[in-house]
């Protein structure tokens, strides 16, 4: 099984500081899991899969790898697809900036 795509969506949310990003993965160009979220835990970054409230209050996970090696995976590709976004999205708003200074 290969992962074919992650698409994320970056959350701004000052409140949401822990929470970095929505992410929806495509397994072998046939099935989409939407809602894992890229967290920033006390022990670094993770990838929790999506997950519902339970009447009790716990929560329980939707979809979710079966084995430690494709968790691993899973992580380190979302991971790094998270870690481009940002860089990217830094690099675009240097240039902003220097093209606004460029303008003065």
């Amino acid at each position: 099984m290969n992962i074919t795509d992650v698409r994320l969506r970056t959350v701004k949310n000052e409140n949401e500081l822990k929470l970095k990003a929505y992410a929806d993965i495509t397994l072998d160009g046939s099935f989409v899991i939407h809602g894992l979220k890229v967290i920033d835990g006390q022990k670094g970054m993770f990838v929790a899969m999506p997950s519902r409230k339970m009447p009790n209050g716990e929560f329980k996970d939707i979809a979710h790898p079966i084995t430690p090696d494709l968790r691993r995976i899973l992580t380190e590709i979302v991971i790094k697809k998270y870690n481009e976004t940002v860089e990217e999205i830094q690099d675009t708003e240097e240039t902003k900036t220097v093209e606004d200074l460029e303008k003065i």
